[in-house]
């Protein structure tokens, strides 16, 4: 059947489309569609309910004289699926809709309704911002704070899409990939490990050391200043004065009270006072010894002393 149909015409060769006469048709004259139910109506000559999406063979007319913004709007006409009565609707390019002209009512729509309360709330706002300055005044300054509260956001959003983006991720999956397949063996050596470490780290701080087995430590050398001044800073009844401090210091007191008397058989006269030392510096035991013996010596003399005269 292929080659019975017809594709192309002949034309002969002296052929002329503008002798052809023009086809004259009527502006308003009407096209049969095939549409369906744009919303849910009633028809009002026999009360039947027509649904939204039942389909119909209508008709379909251009309004003359109506238009918005150069669109054209077109009328179609139907009839009631009971009583055969016609029904008319038109487009409504401005919302977006249908229009019912005749023959049937629109069915209750809680979108529309609402829709409808939204434009006319809208306008009544308009209208009292032309007329009250200050209210639209007080609009721009609204406006312009959530416009920076949006920028802040949007700020925050792009900071914290740039840490996310130097995190990881690959290497933190890694890690926690080889934590899993270590075992109990290993996971318990590398905590040993791990706590040595922040123990040699504060044996450090503390100067300990710890090598081949064997404890260092770091002992901070004392000045003979320092050292006076920290016994300064000890109690003098504290229980942590040692008796060793307690005979130095009775000894330099007693050295400051004693004085040598003019010997009669040499004519060499000593009335210089022993210098005291220092509770800081150490004196040798033997030292110590010889130093009690010349002191209970000059004791003796000088209680003889006073005894002849």
């Amino acid at each position: 059947m292929s080659e019975r149909k017809v594709l192309n015409k002949y034309y002969p060769p002296d052929f002329d489309p503008s002798k052809l006469p023009r086809l004259k048709l009527a502006r308003d004259r009407q096209y049969v569609v095939r549409l369906m139910a744009p919303c849910n109506m009633k028809c009002t000559t026999c009360g039947e309910y027509i649904y939204k999406g039942k389909k119909f063979n209508a008709r379909k007319e251009t309004v003359q004289g109506e238009d918005y913004l150069g669109i054209k709007i077109f009328r179609f006409y139907i009839r009631c699926p009971r009583c055969l009565a016609e029904i008319t609707f038109k487009t409504n390019p401005k919302d977006g809709d249908y229009d019912l002209e005749h023959g049937s009512i629109r069915n209750f729509q809680a979108l529309q309704a609402a829709e409808k309360l939204e434009e006319t709330a809208r306008l009544a706002e308009e209208e009292e911002e032309k007329n009250n300055p200050m209210k639209l005044l007080e609009k721009r300054t609204m406006q312009s704070r959530v416009e920076m509260e949006r920028i802040e956001e949007l700020e925050e959003l792009k900071e914290l899409n740039e840490r996310q983006a130097i995190v990881d991720f690959e290497g933190m999956l890694d890690r926690k990939q080889q934590q899993k397949k270590e075992t109990e063996e290993d996971r318990k050596i590398r905590e040993e490990r791990e706590v040595e470490s922040e123990l040699e780290q504060l044996l450090m701080e503390n100067g300990i050391e710890k090598r081949n087995g064997i404890i260092y430590k770091r002992v901070r050398d004392i000045d003979s200043d320092e050292e006076e001044e920290r016994l300064k800073k000890l109690p003098k009844d504290g229980p942590l004065k040692s008796m060793k401090l307690v005979r130095q210091t009775e000894k330099s007191k007693l050295q400051g009270l004693i004085r040598l008397k003019k010997n009669e058989s040499t004519g060499i006269s000593s009335s210089t006072q022993v210098k005291p030392f220092r509770s800081s510096e150490q004196v040798p035991l033997a030292d110590q010894s010889n130093s009690s013996k010349e002191s209970l010596s000059l004791l003796a003399a000088y209680g003889d002393s006073g005894s002849s005269d």
